[in-house]
């Protein structure tokens, strides 16, 4: 008989309970070392307590997204290139690191959490440093409504 037969259904069982056993011990070794260590921030303080950041980045990310692209609204409180401004390091040599590279401030978190991150597949993973991007004029909409009921001054 192929494939086992009778005898494949004991396989198929002891898989079944073999590999959550598995993954619980790997996670359990995963924790012992506790969190991974980042590299700190440029500022004194993050936009938000450490807590409310570690839980809603994505949330605030998104919502400054929405702002951006549907009401034109930029530079904001909770901006991706203010997260990379701060928290990317730099080299010996004075150049910026990306900040998804391995062991660095998105990357680490990311790799411990075991969350796919795809900002940067289309977003700029170290500062903007050029002269014509600090020269360019910020982009201010007209004044109205905007995304969200929220207005500019």
């Amino acid at each position: 008989m192929s494939g086992g037969g009778f005898f494949a259904i004991p396989r198929i069982i002891s898989a079944a309970i073999f590999a959550p056993v598995l993954a619980a011990v790997v996670s359990v070794n995963a924790l012992a070392d506790g969190p991974p260590k980042l590299p700190r921030g440029k500022g004194a303080t993050c936009v938000e307590p450490l807590d409310v950041m570690r839980r809603n980045h994505m949330d605030f990310l998104n919502h400054e997204r929405d702002l951006t692209v549907r009401g034109g609204i930029r530079g904001r409180k909770h901006s991706l290139v203010g997260c990379i401004a701060c928290h990317a390091q730099r080299d010996g040599h004075g150049d910026f690191i990306r900040i998804d590279a391995p062991g660095q401030f998105c990357h680490a978190c990311h790799e411990f959490t075991g969350v796919k991150m795809d900002c940067f597949e289309c977003h700029a993973a170290v500062p903007d440093t050029s002269a014509s991007h600090a020269a360019a004029p910020p982009f201010v909409p007209p004044r109205r409504g905007g995304y969200g009921g929220e207005t500019r001054p």
